[in-house]
């Protein structure tokens, strides 16, 4: 008698796929109740400040609410979650290799920094105090980002100003104030784990702008205005995929 190894293989792949979908919608309820329960920012991050769209930016500040089809899904907040397990895998294998990296203050907090009466801060991966001789200038700005295969190849391939303008600018505002003349990019592979490294020095006229970008953003929203949008056209790009298209496009300013 043959056994058929293909008997009831329907529904059985039905069940399973019931019961992946059923723990993950526990799993994905749970992560979005603690983002809801966390207090929301009351300043402008520094990181942002690269976002080419200042409209986005004072959207965010204002604390605008999202379009309900633009949110943030479970998902992606499981997307975080793993960068963050990412970056401590890299600052670990790098203290092995002899880099003195610090991601903590003394009294346990992350480093960091705030401006503008605390309505502009930035909270840095780490800085490199010391290490081997590799062509970067310590101390050092340490900045880490995990991305998938394909954007982690156009970094490679054509340096983190050019692939990601958004990172760049983050780079150069927090080694402004930071007083740090140099930083350490790393980014890593997520599908590989190869790991690029590149050097980055202070812009003085590059940072000063994007300090200035933040103060002008602060100084609309504070006014109850709205900056220009970035396009003429709801259709374009950018705004295709921004969190605040249809409120953006919906307004006749």
């Amino acid at each position: 008698m043959l056994i058929d190894l293909n008997h009831n293989s329907g529904a059985r792949y039905e069940t399973e796929t019931s019961l992946s979908a059923a723990v993950n919608a526990h799993i994905d309820e749970a992560l979005l109740t603690r983002q809801r329960l966390q207090a929301r920012r009351d300043y402008l991050g520094a990181s942002r400040i690269g976002e080419p769209c200042a409209r986005r930016l004072a959207y965010e500040y204002a604390h605008t609410p999202e379009d309900p089809d633009k949110a943030f899904s479970g998902q992606t907040l499981r997307i975080f979650a793993a960068g963050h397990t990412f970056e401590d895998l890299t600052i670990a294998w790098m203290r092995d290799a002899g880099f003195d990296l610090r991601t903590r203050r003394r009294d346990g907090g992350q480093f960091g920094f705030e401006t503008a009466g605390g309505r502009v801060k930035g909270h840095i991966d780490g800085v490199i105090v010391s290490g081997p001789d590799v062509g970067v200038t310590w101390p050092a700005l340490f900045e880490h980002k995990a991305l998938k295969a394909r954007s982690w190849s156009d970094v490679v391939k054509r340096g983190v100003e050019l692939s990601k303008p958004v990172y760049y600018a983050q780079l150069q505002i927090y080694m402004a104030y930071m007083e740090l003349e140099n930083s350490l990019f790393t980014c890593l592979n997520k599908d590989t784990q190869q790991l690029h490294h590149e050097r980055v020095d202070l812009v003085p006229h590059v940072a000063q702008a994007l300090s200035d970008k933040a103060a002008d953003i602060i100084r609309a929203v504070e006014a109850h205005e709205l900056p220009p949008r970035l396009a003429a056209s709801p259709d374009f790009y950018i705004c295709r995929f921004c969190p605040f298209h249809s409120t953006c496009w919906e307004t006749r300013s």
